[in-house]
C-alpha cells in the first residue's frame, strides 16, 4: 500500500563541526500515512509498512537513542513480533541500514539497499517504482533541502507507477528530517504531512514550498530585530 525512502547524510554546519542528517519520506493511497509510518530523529529514521505496526518506528529510535546499531534494534523488534511477515520495516542509523520485507506482503513488494538509504514498497506496479525513487535520490545531489529531494524522489516513483490500487482515490503523503544539529529554529519544512488529498505529492511539494517561504522569511525577520 505503500512506498518510503529513508537516508542518512553528513554534512558539515556554519561553525565548521562535523554533523548528520536522516530523512523519510513515504506516500500511500490511504489517509494519514504521516500519523503511522514515518519515523526520524537525530539518531536514525525508520519507516514501517504494509500491515504497518506503529511501534516498531517508535521503539526502533528508542533502541537508536540507545546506543544500538539499527540492524540489531530492528531486527530484535521484528523477532518479537508475531505479525513480522506481513510487515516492511526499513532504515537506517549511524553507520549501517536494514531493510525488510515480509513474505506476507502483497505484491509487488520488495525493497532496494543503498551505502546510505533504503528504499521499500508494497503494493506496487513493480519494481520499477523502488528504482525510480532510489535513482533519483542518488542523482539529486545537495543543493537543495533534504526534505525537497525526498519528495522529488517519491515522486519519480509515482511516475514510475507508484501504488497500484488507483480506485482508491483519497490518499497521503509525509516527510520528515531530523539533524544532530544544535540549532535556534529548525526549518518549518523539516516534518510535513498531507493527510486526505487526491494528489498527494503535489500538495506535499506545494506545502513544502510554502513551508520554506515561511521559514526564509522569518529568518529574516528575527536576524534584524
Amino acid at each position: 500500500m505503500t512506498f518510503s525512502i529513508c537516508v542518512r547524510e553528513e554534512y558539515v554546519d556554519d561553525d565548521g563541526t562535523d554533523q548528520h542528517r536522516f530523512g523519510v519520506a513515504v506516500t500511500t493511497r490511504l489517509p494519514s500515512v504521516g500519523a503511522l509510518c514515518p519515523h526520524a530523529s537525530e539518531h536514525g529514521a525508520i519507516a514501517t509498512q504494509s500491515v504497518t505496526n506503529v511501534e516498531l518506528g517508535r521503539k526502533g529510535l528508542d533502541y537508536l537513542a540507545d546506543g544500538l546499531a539499527v540492524d540489531d534494534a530492528l531486527q530484535a523488534l521484528l523477532n518479537a513480533d508475531e505479525g513480522r511477515e506481513q510487515r516492511q520495516l526499513h532504515g537506517v542509523g549511524g553507520d549501517e541500514t536494514f531493510a525488510f520485507t515480509g513474505d506476507d506482503c502483497h505484491g509487488w513488494a520488495g525493497h532496494r539497499v543503498g551505502a546510505d538509504y533504503t528504499v521499500a514498497g508494497n503494493l506496487l506496479t513493480g519494481e520499477s517504482v523502488v528504482d525510480a525513487v532510489a535513482d533519483s535520490y542518488e542523482a539529486s545531489g545537495r543543493d537543495e533541502p533534504l526534505a525537497k529531494r525526498l519528495i522529488d524522489a517519491l515522486g519519480a516513483g509515482h511516475a514510475a507507477g507508484g501504488d497500484k490500487r488507483d480506485d482508491l482515490k483519497i490518499q497521503s503523503a509525509a516527510v520528515v528530517v531530523a539533524s544532530s544539529e544544535d540549532r535556534e529554529m529548525d526549518p518549518y519544512y523539516n516534518d510535513l504531512r498531507v493527510d486526505a488529498t487526491e494528489t498527494p505529492l503535489r500538495d506535499l511539494r506545494e506545502t513544502f514550498a510554502l513551508a520554506r517561504e515561511g521559514y526564509e522569511a522569518a529568518v529574516e525577520k528575527y536576524a534584524t530585530e
